[in-house]
């Protein structure tokens, strides 16, 4: 738990593909449209096409992100991806990205799955507090039709493709995250992964053919995790930060379920009202959710100067991390 002022956020950007995959556009794969809103409040989803990459989405956020503040691509001096679904194995999706924006900044990635993009904004308030960096991009960007099959009932309807980006830089002493905390519980890999494709796993035809390259959850077990660490999460940097549910402006959990999200509203007693939900339209875009949704509550006239956010991102890892960003 720890305290990380003195940063602001200048800018955000998001953008999704423009086809959308509606819940009846899955009866033909034997999906239930009005099962998957009740177990999930998802009703449609964006999908990117076969020609569009994951930095190309993350281009289109960083572009909105940086006209929105005012900003030459060449004041970029770091670039941060949040993803699970790089580009190319090596180099990092970032490098993609600054080839894109044409800037000649550092870029990684950092992958921590769904909790990605809070990670990543930690690091990048990170270095710009440490007066490292002046300009930190930190997008969040999943293509997560890539890594779904629609043989799979437990993961195909709930995932949807999408990018987010925020830039960084110096701010005054109260702006920056009055608390935040990063943890991961690695005992639960199993709940939540790709088994094929890395090293341990390497890709092979035997593998491919068994969906072995494909996203894999026991969501029962998963949804009991991410209501508790979120709870705990919430708790923790409400109390480091010594404020109560009430001090809080807006919520934007990663949106993964509407019931996890309900859940954690009701059993901290944060209003409705201050909670941000876009899932039914976009469903889990992973790292992209969080900024997808920060950039709407922005455009809705919801995200004001000064306002006191709370962050929450939880996924596969098990990885989580919880921030309250005053804006």
């Amino acid at each position: 738990m720890a305290t990380l002022t003195g940063v602001q956020i200048l800018g955000i950007g998001a953008h999704a593909p423009e086809d959308v995959v509606r819940n009846e556009d899955l009866i033909e794969f034997g999906y239930d449209p009005d099962w998957i809103v009740q177990r999930t409040g998802i009703r449609e989803r964006r999908r990117a096409t076969p020609d569009l990459a994951t930095s190309d989405l993350a281009y289109e956020a960083a572009t909105k992100c940086l006209k929105a503040s005012k900003t030459d691509p060449r004041d970029v001096d770091l670039i941060l991806v949040a993803t699970t679904t790089p580009d190319t194995i090596m180099p990092s999706t970032a490098c993609h990205l600054q080839r894109r924006l044409g800037v000649n900044a550092p870029a990684m990635d950092v992958q921590a799955a769904c909790a990605g993009f809070v990670y990543a904004l930690v690091t990048g308030m990170q270095f710009v507090k440490s007066g490292c960096s002046r300009r930190v991009l930190v997008a969040g960007a999943d293509l997560m039709s890539r890594i779904v099959t629609a043989e799979d009932k437990k993961t195909y309807p709930l995932f949807g493709d999408g990018a987010g980006a925020v830039l960084l830089g110096p701010g005054l002493d109260h702006q920056g995250m009055l608390a935040y905390t990063l943890g991961a519980e690695g005992a639960g890999v199993d709940l939540l992964y790709t088994p094929a494709g890395g090293t341990r796993e390497p890709l092979s035809v035997e593998g491919i053919l068994a969906n072995r390259h494909y996203v894999q959850m026991d969501g029962r077990a998963v949804f009991k995790w991410a209501v508790r660490v979120i709870v705990d999460a919430i708790v923790d940097v409400l109390h480091h930060a010594r404020l109560a549910p009430k001090d809080l402006d807006l919520l934007v959990l990663h949106q993964a379920n509407i019931r996890i999200i309900d859940a954690a509203v009701e059993a901290l007693g944060i209003e409705r009202n201050k909670v941000v939900v876009n899932l039914d339209r976009y469903g889990n875009t992973s790292a992209g959710s969080i900024p997808l949704a920060l950039a709407e509550a922005q455009q809705q006239g919801r995200l004001r100067r000064g306002d006191r956010v709370l962050l929450c991102g939880f996924g596969a890892g098990l990885a989580w991390g919880a921030a309250i960003v005053q804006w």
